[in-house]
């Protein structure tokens, strides 16, 4: 038996669209942009940003759509959906050249923050507190405290 999961902490990049299947099963399309920042071996930092399409399903689709705007922060737990071959979906873009798609369908859909929390900064809506994920979220094995670095 093999296993895979993903967990995605990002920001949507647009609005998220709510459609309904024939047989009127909620689906709900995500778009989430994960940024990664390094330094490169010629000291200069280096900012990546990698966009994933999420679809969420069911009564979470609906309630994704409903609380969930652009420029909000969300955690995504769910499995990364590929081709045939094992490889992300390729395309190619209009101006000839390719793409990759990293596809993921979700399991559990986490709002970050609070309602006017969105790229822009602050809670300027004034809304409530979105739920939040705590360390005891996630199953960090056989680790304990000690195993962690503190930065």
């Amino acid at each position: 038996m093999s296993y895979h999961t993903i967990i995605l902490v990002g920001r949507l990049g647009r609005d998220p669209e709510l459609r309904y299947t024939p047989t009127g099963q909620a689906v709900c399309s995500l778009n989430i942009a994960t940024d990664r920042s390094y330094t490169n071996r010629d000291g200069q930092r280096v900012s990546q940003t990698t966009w994933f399409r999420v679809s969420v399903w069911g009564k979470q689709a609906e309630t994704t759509n409903q609380f969930l705007q652009k420029g909000r922060m969300v955690l995504v737990e769910g499995h990364l959906n590929s081709d045939d071959s094992g490889n992300p979906r390729t395309f190619t873009r209009q101006d000839g050249s390719a793409g990759a798609s990293y596809e993921v369908t979700a399991n559990t859909v986490r709002f970050l923050g609070g309602r006017g929390d969105t790229a822009g900064g602050g809670n300027a809506g004034g809304g409530a507190q979105g739920a939040t994920t705590t360390s005891s979220d996630f199953d960090f094995g056989d680790f304990n405290d000690d195993d962690f670095i503190d930065f």
